[in-house]
């Protein structure tokens, strides 16, 4: 290794401590600073506002106040084509309005709504990765710096190449023999790496031959259907039969990506099931919390299977997204095969919005 290298290496991984650090700030609901060249931006999630810590961000604040918000929640309120967002400005932070215009899903806007900001760009991918509620209070960082003393700086750059960063950083760190019901010669291998914090599981069902292709299912982790039998999605039926069937038919390599809540988190899934309770459907719930249909990413996934051998596979999935993604990634997808779950009262509705906004690959009479 050569000493350019080494540094390099050094440098790209204190890059990525440095997004990981701040997405652990704004998850535990403590601000940080977002920096563009010699734009400094205090950026905080709303949902971790509350009376003292508004009081002590306005007395830093000394003024004007922005409230960051997605397209898909401008669209909610009623300010349909704004492409990436919007701010809107405070003369004071009111918790009530902020929560009203982030959160409410009968609010609509009240106010003018600025471009972003590079660096208020930033924060909203900021909570984004963080997985709370996209709506960030920010504010000039040049007079707080002094009063909010030790708040973490994040550069928009290390932002903007986290996740090809992580999907970069992918590695194997452990693996063992694991039989499943119904599968019993099932071994699992976990990675570090990818998407969010936590570790990526691959699970070889079987002994697939990888010079042929591989039967191979991208899995988000759903803990209400994979855990508890939900029956508001088919999640966990789909988990179960696709090991059962690649057990059954040569092996296969199921990947299951910590993708909560299409990639919005567990908190922020059960908040649009929520909503959901009240009459939306699955997308609009998750627009009124300002996320847009689908935030997860596959191309990591190309990685996991590329580094356990994979390169021609047979996806077992109902959505073209995934397909795309692999195929984008390098890999030879050879076909594509459904996979359905029980269909209940519960999760009908649901499956017909799949197929119809977001296209997935279902029968017309779902």
């Amino acid at each position: 290794m050569t000493y350019h290298s080494l540094a390099n290496g050094l440098e790209n991984a204190a890059a990525r401590i440095e997004v990981e650090r701040a997405i652990f700030e704004i998850r535990a609901g403590r601000p940080v600073i977002v920096a563009h060249g010699a734009d400094r931006l205090v950026a905080l999630g709303v949902e971790a506002l509350e009376p003292r810590l508004a009081a002590a961000l306005e007395l830093a604040a000394g003024g004007a106040v922005g409230l960051c918000l997605t397209e898909p929640r401008l669209r909610r309120l009623g300010l349909a084509g704004r492409r990436d967002g919007g701010v809107v400005a405070f003369p004071r932070i009111d918790l009530d309005r902020a929560h009203m215009l982030a959160a409410d899903p009968d609010a609509r806007i009240d106010a003018p709504v600025a471009p972003l900001t590079p660096a208020q760009t930033g924060a909203l991918e900021l909570l984004r990765l963080a997985q709370v509620i996209p709506a960030a209070v920010v504010f000039t960082a040049k007079e707080a710096e002094a009063l909010l003393r030790n708040l973490l700086v994040v550069t928009l750059d290390h932002i903007a190449a986290y996740d090809a960063a992580r999907a970069a950083s992918l590695r194997i760190v452990s693996r063992a023999p694991v039989p499943l019901e119904g599968a019993p010669d099932t071994e699992f291998v976990v990675f570090r790496g990818g998407e969010g914090l936590r570790d990526q599981v691959a699970v070889i069902v079987g002994r697939p031959d990888v010079t042929q292709p591989v039967t191979v299912r991208l899995h988000s982790a759903c803990l209400t259907g994979d855990l508890f039998g939900s029956l508001k999605c088919d999640c966990g039926d789909q988990l179960r039969s696709t090991t059962r069937f690649m057990s059954e038919n040569g092996g296969g390599v199921l990947l299951y990506l910590d993708q909560e809540g299409r990639g919005n988190g567990l908190a922020n899934k059960i908040g649009a099931y929520g909503l959901q309770a009240r009459g939306f459907d699955t997308y609009d719930a998750d627009e009124a919390l300002g996320f847009g249909h689908d935030q997860r990413r596959f191309e990591f996934a190309a990685t996991m299977l590329k580094q356990l051998g994979v390169a021609a596979v047979r996806v077992m999935t109902n959505n073209p997204q995934k397909i795309a993604a692999l195929e984008i990634a390098g890999l030879s997808v050879v076909s594509d095969q459904r996979i359905f779950g029980r269909r209940t009262d519960h999760n009908i509705r649901y499956l017909a919005a799949k197929r119809d906004r977001s296209g997935h690959l279902f029968e017309q009479d779902v």
